[in-house]
């Protein structure tokens, strides 16, 4: 992780701060040539800076870390693991560990970068 990325997750409860690292690694994992950009508390993962290349934000709240998926909408989610009503972009809110080990997350987080290709 990089200084601003941190400083996002240090100020945040050891749980959810971990959670977001964790959110982070798996991004990175599924993206390694991820662009990372913080921008207030919000830490985007795209295939270059501004809202253009956008694929994920990761946003650590007080109960939960927030998984934004850019085009999100558009995306098949068979598990309804996707919240939101807007028109273009949609989110997951992690609240543990074993949400990021939902195979149906791996499955829109893939999803998502397929579209981004295209």
């Amino acid at each position: 992780m990089n200084e601003e990325v941190e400083r996002v997750l240090a100020d945040r409860d050891a749980h959810i701060a971990e959670l977001g690292r964790r959110t982070c690694a798996l991004l990175l994992e599924k993206s390694p040539d991820a662009v990372v950009t913080v921008d207030g508390n919000h830490i985007g993962f795209g295939t270059g800076t501004g809202y253009k290349g956008l694929v994920f934000t990761v946003a650590p709240a007080k109960a939960h870390v927030t998984l934004g998926i850019a085009g999100g909408a558009g995306l098949p989610d068979p598990a309804g693991l996707l919240e939101g009503s807007g028109k273009v972009h949609r989110h997951i809110k992690l609240r543990g560990p074993e949400d990021l080990e939902r195979p149906e997350l791996g499955q829109l987080l893939e999803a998502a970068l397929a579209a981004r290709r295209t």
